[in-house]
């Protein structure tokens, strides 16, 4: 049998190279400037843009079936398709929750970012563009809630609270990093479930709209984030490297409410242990994860305690 090779890291000392052979990082007036010119031509009001008297559709789900956490367990096959639909709807729900959840933290540490920068930059302009977005996605997905007729599922207060030392603690690598964290994995997600046409149009108006936006949302922490962790101490590095570990691990353990299982008329404790031992599920988190997960290894983040806490959230292979 042969054994695996380990999995390559990058160590400070490729991060302190880095500075010297990577050459220029791209400009961040350009960068910034080409964000809000694509920002004028594609931005969306989603009270204007989508129709949300429309009666919901019968038979339509509101997530694709694969996507959904039960999916493909013993338990999904003992569920009716009615049942399967509505659990669609929860967890959707559960997940727009965690959205503005995460969008509310990331407003917070994009104010902090450019607190003292150049007001007139357009890397400030940019944030504060982005702040806007992020506002009206928040607005967009409760009102998504509201109209499916269920509950918001908020995160468990000890996480809630737990954001809030991460916020205070984080560095601004760190910050980027969480950015990343929160917008990719559901980005990979929503890019399945737009164009998906079992699924309700509502729910594939709010995903397109979210998808376009968020595209220069991921350029713009892709490019500081980079940026950042070429020029920060290593204290600062390694600090990011942690912080990003555990806010991976909070991530992968909020992403379903496990009151949604309750909801839909399911037995909680079984549902839960289904969905830990399900290999799809897994093997949906780790792919949704990797374009991600990638770029953070690549930028020297999924090192150290960081790296382990990202294996044991479950979304990295």
């Amino acid at each position: 049998m042969t054994s695996t090779p380990p999995t390559p890291t990058v160590t400070d000392r490729d991060i302190e190279a880095l500075r010297d052979a990577l050459g220029p990082l791209r400009d961040r007036e350009q960068v910034a400037a080409r964000l809000l010119e694509s920002s004028a031509k594609h931005s969306f009001d989603p009270d204007k843009e989508l129709d949300w008297d429309a009666p919901l559709e019968d038979g339509q789900w509101f997530w694709p079936p694969e996507l959904l956490s039960l999916y493909g367990t013993p338990l999904w096959h003992r569920m009716s398709e009615e049942q399967r639909i509505e659990l669609s709807k929860h967890e959707a729900a559960s997940l727009a929750s965690l959205g503005i959840w995460f969008e509310i933290i990331l407003m917070q540490l994009l104010v902090r970012h450019i607190y003292d920068k150049s007001v007139t930059s357009n890397h400030v302009r940019y944030a504060l563009t982005e702040i806007a977005d992020e506002c009206r996605h928040s607005m967009m997905f409760a009102r998504m809630i509201q109209r499916s007729g269920v509950p918001a599922y908020p995160v468990p207060r000890i996480y809630h609270n737990l954001a809030r030392v991460l916020k205070t603690i984080s560095t601004t690598p760190g910050s980027f990093a969480a950015t990343l964290l929160g917008e990719e994995i559901l980005d990979w997600m929503q890019r399945l479930t737009f164009p998906d046409d079992r699924i309700q149009t509502l729910v594939r108006g709010v995903t397109r709209i979210h998808v376009v936006e968020e595209a220069r949302h991921v350029r713009y922490a892709r490019e500081e984030l980079r940026r950042q962790m070429a020029t920060a101490p290593r204290w600062e590095r390694r600090l990011t490297q942690v912080s990003c570990g555990e806010a991976a691990r909070v991530f992968s353990v909020c992403f379903v409410n496990p009151q949604v299982y309750e909801n839909v008329g399911l037995d909680r404790a079984e549902a839960v242990a289904q969905v830990r031992a399900s290999g799809h599920r897994r093997e949906i988190m780790q792919t949704g994860a990797k374009r991600l997960t990638d770029f953070l290894d690549d930028v020297g983040v999924l090192n150290g305690l960081g790296r382990r806490l990202w294996k044991s959230s479950g979304l990295l292979a």
